[in-house]
């Protein structure tokens, strides 16, 4: 597979290591023969593409899915004099593509089973879903993805091989039908996406749903790709699930410091996993991607974890106070749009109830007020129908008041 003009081309033949044609692989993985992958172009990725245009250029910014953020300075604040004095003598040359070894340590704290063995760092998350995809699919696999989601949970398995979509019931709170994923299951499924708090809606899996869905995959020797981006994030108080590779020896869990930490220009993520074959694959793969992530990166993420505890709680308590104007500004338009609190994360999915539907309701907001929201067409999908009456609103960051107050004043105008 190639690039050019900011589309992926498929080559003749892609192997498990990106691009290089072998008649043989050390790292093949143990549950299947070696195989040559052939990968299709990919489809414009249509949240990013929307972004690029407008994330910085709309006035209010009302559909992030990140926490505030914070400046250097104050995250500096909170290093010790050690961890200060390592990000400011940092040589600034290249780093172990797996990931500097005391980061790791660092990570694998967040777990309750994995070691700093059982982690790969990435440069971002989406770094992680692509080698992943590519290291546990082929030509002859099966995948299963849930929907509506982020769409390279989709499109990627898409690219490789036969998938099917599983949607989340919004009668149901969002949440997923296990005996729907029982019934999808084949002979050659080999990956499940899971993301809990969910992308768009927030929702998370009832413990005792994702129990069964662990013993499902289990019997089946099913790898579970479970994005947990926004873990530890929601209302104060809020319960979140369990890392997936603390109770599944063929979990993957991925992360990054973008969502809940609310670190973004850091592009650090990792996947945590007990499978050290595929670990070592993917290490293969991310040689031809980032190859390695930044020294300074990897320096603020080992003081920002370390200090973990501290900015999610910052990060909730700036959710629940926005909480409480969302409350009172939906409580005003109840003729226009469904609003519920969702269970995690910085997002919900509310429904739009206007005549004149989602799509043009967004688009005016945008034009004629300011304010970005994502419509439910940004979470279209080729695996089944999903809504077309909601869009995605954000409410993780501290400056929500102004946005609010343009809402207000252009539905005051119609």
């Amino acid at each position: 597979m190639w690039m050019a003009g900011g589309q992926w081309y498929p080559s003749t033949v892609l192997t498990h290591q990106m691009g290089m044609v072998l008649r043989k692989s050390p790292f093949s993985l143990k549950t299947r023969p070696y195989t040559h992958i052939s990968m299709k172009s990919l489809p414009e990725f249509k949240l990013e593409t929307h972004f690029a245009k407008w994330e910085f250029k709309a006035q209010h910014h009302m559909t992030a899915s990140d926490a505030e953020s914070m400046s250097l300075r104050n995250l500096l604040a909170m290093a010790t004099d050690d961890e200060r004095e390592e990000f400011e003598g940092l040589w600034l040359g290249y780093t172990e593509t797996f990931g500097a070894p005391d980061l790791r340590e660092t990570i694998s704290e967040l777990y309750e089973q994995r070691s700093s063995d059982d982690v790969l760092c990435f440069a971002g998350a989406s770094e992680g879903i692509f080698a992943a995809n590519t290291v546990l699919l082929d030509s002859g696999s099966h995948a299963i993805a849930i929907t509506p989601n982020y769409q390279s949970h989709e499109t990627l398995p898409l690219a490789i091989c036969d998938t099917t979509g599983i949607p989340l019931n919004p009668l149901d709170n969002w949440s997923l039908d296990i005996d729907r994923v029982a019934d999808a299951i084949k002979p050659n499924t080999t990956l499940l996406t899971i993301n809990f708090p969910h992308n768009p809606t927030g929702a998370i899996l009832p413990r005792d749903r994702l129990d069964s869905l662990v013993a499902l995959c289990r019997k089946h020797g099913i790898y579970i790709l479970s994005d947990e981006i926004f873990n530890g994030l929601g209302r104060t108080g809020v319960t979140h699930l369990p890392h997936v590779a603390d109770i599944y020896e063929r979990g993957l869990s991925l992360n990054v410091m973008s969502k809940a930490y609310g670190l973004p220009g850091l592009r650090l993520g990792w996947i945590a996993c007990a499978d050290h074959e595929v670990l070592t694959k993917m290490e293969r793969t991310k040689h031809y991607l980032s190859i390695s992530n930044s020294g300074p990166s990897e320096r603020l993420t080992k003081i920002a974890l370390k200090n973990h505890a501290k900015i999610l709680a910052r990060n909730c308590q700036i959710i629940d106070r926005n909480l409480v104007k969302l409350d009172a500004f939906f409580s005003q338009y109840t003729d226009l749009f469904d609003w519920q609190v969702s269970d995690g994360s910085c997002m919900a999915f509310p429904r739009y109830k206007g005549t004149d539907g989602v799509e043009h309701f967004t688009q005016q907001l945008l034009e004629r007020a300011g304010v970005l929201l994502l419509p439910s067409s940004i979470y279209s999908s080729d695996l089944g129908p999903t809504p077309n009456d909601r869009f995605r609103i954000g409410f993780g960051r501290a400056a929500m008041d102004e946005g609010l107050l343009a809402m207000e004043n252009y539905l005051g105008e119609l």
